[in-house]
C-alpha cells in the first residue's frame, strides 16, 4: 500500500471515529454506516479527492468524505434529505454542497471530466452510465455497488430496470478499467461491484 493509500484510508477511518461520535443534530438519526465496497477501496483513492455521491439519499457517504476535509457534492432528487444534509455541512463547517436533480431526465449532465470519485450505491438506471463515465476526470476512481438479478427472490427491489443482468455492470463502465469487481452474496444481499478507473492523461511529448 503506498503512502497516499494509508493516508486516504487513514483519513476515512478518523472521519468515521468522528461520525460515530454523535448525533447529526438534535432529534435526527444518524445515516446507515457506509458501504464496505467503498471503505474496504480506500486504498485506491487520495485525500482530498473531488468527490461526486451521485442518488444520495440520506448521505451516508457524502458524509464520511466531508468529514474527512475532501471536498464533496451529493445529488439526490429528494430536496428534504439534501436540505438536512446542507443544514448538517453548515453547522460542522464541512466542504460539502448538495445539487436536489432528478438524474433520470434526458438532460442530466454531471459535467466532463469534474470529479476525481464518483460514488454510486443501491441505484441504477441505466442511461446515466456514460453520463458517469464522463463526468470521471483522468486518474478518476468510480466505486459502484448496487443489486442483481438474484436479489428479487429476497425481497426488494423486484423491478428488472433497476437490477443488473449477471456480469452486467463491468461492461456498463466500460471504457473504464475495472480495477476490482465482485458479484454474489454480500451481507445477505446479491450485489455486484466495481472499482473503475479512467486512465490518466499520457505525458506530454
Amino acid at each position: 500500500m503506498t503512502p497516499t493509500a494509508t493516508s486516504a484510508r487513514a483519513a476515512l477511518a478518523e472521519a468515521r471515529r468522528l461520525l460515530a461520535a454523535g448525533p447529526p443534530g438534535p432529534g435526527l438519526a444518524p445515516p446507515g454506516e457506509p458501504a464496505g465496497w467503498i471503505v474496504d477501496n480506500a486504498d485506491l483513492l487520495r485525500p482530498g479527492m473531488r468527490v461526486l455521491d451521485v442518488a444520495a439519499g440520506s448521505g451516508r457517504h457524502a458524509r464520511l468524505f466531508a468529514a474527512a476535509g475532501w471536498p464533496v457534492t451529493a445529488i439526490d432528487r429528494d430536496a428534504e434529505r439534501m436540505a438536512t444534509l446542507t443544514a448538517e455541512a453548515a453547522r460542522r463547517h464541512w466542504p460539502l454542497t448538495t445539487v436536489v436533480r432528478d438524474l433520470e431526465t434526458s438532460t442530466a449532465d454531471l459535467g466532463e471530466a469534474a470529479w476525481d470519485l464518483i460514488v454510486v450505491t443501491h441505484y441504477l438506471h441505466r442511461p446515466l452510465m456514460p453520463v458517469l463515465v464522463r463526468a470521471l476526470a483522468p486518474g478518476g476512481v468510480l466505486l459502484y455497488e448496487t443489486f442483481t438479478t438474484a436479489q428479487a427472490a429476497r425481497g426488494r427491489p423486484t423491478n428488472p430496470a433497476f437490477l443488473l443482468l449477471p456480469g452486467e455492470l463491468p461492461r456498463l463502465v466500460a471504457p473504464l478499467e475495472v480495477v476490482r469487481q465482485r458479484e454474489g452474496d454480500v451481507e445477505g444481499r446479491m450485489v455486484a461491484s466495481v472499482a473503475a478507473r479512467r486512465p490518466s492523461a499520457p505525458e506530454p511529448a
